[in-house]
This record gives structure tokens, sequence and C-alpha cells, in this order.
């Protein structure tokens, strides 16, 4: 039986996508929860000069507390924070869960190519609240991850001396 070549070519296609499919289905869970995320949260508003790796884990950890998730807000911390980042989570969702859910703006300061100062700002509530992600070794690719060391929850609350008030005023860089 012969076959006609636009058969041939969807059949190539078809078993083209199968092998890739096979190959990344790592990946597209991860590209379907942040998909899912991305299209069910308020836009994140960015200033300064965040990397893809920052950007994303930001933008999770703000939909996390958004959701009050505190399982996977946890499951977002950096490895070597393993003493206390399910207790840090709840701490940042019943601080900022709130503010979470409507705009946020966040800034991202200094070179961020490893690690990453980033300030959210809660426009709803008015909340300021700075965070460091940083890449973490993930066996064969390099993951970024949140350092989630905040069990006091009047630490987790806490404002730095240095955050500004308002995004922009440090031109994104820090003071030290």
């Amino acid at each position: 039986m012969r076959q006609s070549p636009s058969l041939r070519a969807v059949l190539a296609a078809a078993l083209a996508l199968t092998v890739l499919t096979g190959c990344s289905s790592e990946y597209d869970a991860d590209d379907a929860r942040y998909a899912t995320g991305y299209g069910s949260h308020e836009p994140l508003a960015v200033v300064g000069y965040p990397t893809t790796g920052s950007l994303g884990i930001t933008q999770e950890v703000v939909w996390q507390i958004a959701d009050g998730n505190a399982g996977e807000l946890a499951r977002l911390a950096d490895d070597h924070d393993r003493s206390s980042p399910e207790k840090t989570a709840a701490n940042w969702i019943a601080a900022f869960g709130k503010g979470a859910r409507g705009k946020v703006t966040a800034e991202f300061y200094d070179e961020g190519s490893v690690r990453q100062t980033v300030v959210l700002y809660f426009h709803g509530t008015e909340q300021v609240k700075h965070i460091n992600v940083r890449v973490v070794g993930g066996g064969n690719k390099d993951e970024w991850r949140v350092v989630m060391t905040e069990p006091d929850p009047a630490e987790a609350r806490t404002v730095l001396p240095w955050v500004p008030r308002k995004p922009g005023e440090l031109g994104s860089k820090t003071p030290h």
C-alpha cells in the first residue's frame, strides 16, 4: 500500500512529536504548572533587571502566597535552608496573602546571574517584603530557589532599613 507524501509527512511529524514529548515530560509538567499560575494571577510588575530564573521563582513565590499554598511555597525553598521553610511559608502567607492577591511590583536589585535580592511591593496593603533568590545545583540543571529562614512571624514582617518604600528609589542597586 502506497502512502501519499502528505500522509507520510503527518506520520513523521506525529512520530517526532511523540519522541520529543517523551524526552521532555519533566519540563512539560513544570511548563504547564507555570502557565497555569501565570494565567490565573494578577500580572507582576517589574522594576530592575531580573534574569529569566529570578523572575520565574519570584512570580511563583507571589502566586503561592496569594493562593495560601504553604506546601508549594515551602517547596520553592533553597535545599540548604531546610530549617524552617514550612514555618516561613505560613508566616509569609499570613502576613502578605491579602496583598499578594492584588497588584504587586517586584524590584530586582543588582546583577542576578546566581543570586538576586528582590523587594516585593504589595500595593493594596502598602506592605513591603524583601526576599533573596539564588541558583542551586539541581542534578543536571541549576534551579532558582528562594531563601526561607524566617520562622518568627515578626521577622517575616520586618522591613530592612535600606529597603525603599517605593519601587525604583535606589535605581535597583543595593546600598551595600
